[in-house]
């Protein structure tokens, strides 16, 4: 495929509007054809920032593209993703894969089966900073253990303040699937959630085993009165301590960067990579367990 991908973008929240829009609009080897969400006045505004067309319903608009770009809560994603990759079409996924486990394998069982390119939007993982720092630890090796740390007020307001799916579980399944991933790649593949708290405000604590007998741990909040966000990971072993600090530079670059992957999936056929839909269902687990742990406790 030398022709631009045709996209269309599910959902047109704030993320859409920030980052998956302009990023589809702007890259040479995308291009955002269509938009629906369930507020047809949403889809109208953002499709006309971008020539693109407002379509009345999800079949519609998978019908008319290669590719199915996701900004919507996680039930909903699921649902639709599923139609889509049954349909052929290539799916850029938002975190965490679904609402649940049992929905999040559907969705990877259906990309598996179609065989079409997916990528999660995990977003750190395209970031340069973030690629260099994995590259080092993966070089290095010897980590037992690790920590990180993502205390935020997102919840408090501003544009995420009224998002309902959110607020039901808090920083678990908006943060939780960053900060699982990055240890999870920095230590080695999670086994275990040992342990989880969940207190206020919104305050989580995991503690986590890996698969080379490490251990890590996980605080993180959305209703923290803290600006700007707090955001520190850290990994400690035979060659000392290595941080990875603040939110990463630019959401719109670590977006084109996915899409420079996207795009290059698509045309050469490889559907495999460490941010597709297997690796969301992997964290999905995670989360999962988190979950379930929490329910024990209490």
């Amino acid at each position: 495929m030398e022709e631009q991908l045709r996209v269309g973008l599910v959902g047109a929240g704030p993320w859409a509007r920030a980052v998956h829009a302009p990023g589809i609009a702007d890259h040479p080897g995308t291009r955002l054809v269509s938009v629906w969400t369930r507020s047809g006045s949403n889809a109208e505004d953002l499709a006309g920032r971008y020539g693109a067309e407002v379509s009345t319903d999800p079949r519609q608009l998978i019908d008319q593209v290669d590719a199915v770009a996701f900004a919507v809560p996680p039930q909903v994603q699921a649902e639709l993703a599923v139609t889509a990759a049954r349909a052929g079409k290539h799916v850029v996924l938002d975190k965490p894969l679904a609402g649940d486990l049992t929905h999040a394998r559907e969705v990877a069982d259906a990309i598996a089966a179609a065989d079409v390119a997916s990528l999660i939007m995990l977003t750190r993982r395209f970031e340069p900073e973030t690629v260099e720092w994995l590259t080092d630890l993966r070089r290095l090796g010897g980590w037992t253990g690790g920590a990180a740390k993502w205390l935020s007020g997102a919840l408090l307001g501003g544009e995420y303040a009224g998002s309902r799916w959110r607020h039901a579980q808090g920083a678990l399944i908006d943060v939780g699937p960053h900060t699982i991933d990055l240890l999870d790649t920095a230590i080695g593949r999670v086994t275990e959630v040992v342990a989880a708290y969940r207190g206020e405000p919104d305050l989580w604590h995991l503690m986590l085993a890996h698969e080379n007998g490490a251990t890590s741990t996980v605080s993180m909040s959305l209703r923290m009165p803290t600006k700007p966000t707090v955001i520190e990971f850290a990994v400690y072993g035979e060659h000392g301590y290595r941080t990875l600090t603040g939110p990463p530079a630019s959401s719109q670059a670590c977006y084109a960067a996915l899409l420079d992957d996207f795009v290059a999936m698509v045309r050469s056929g490889v559907h495999s990579h460490p941010c597709d839909a297997r690796r969301g269902l992997h964290l999905q687990g995670v989360l999962d367990q988190a979950l379930a742990k929490l329910a024990q406790a209490t």
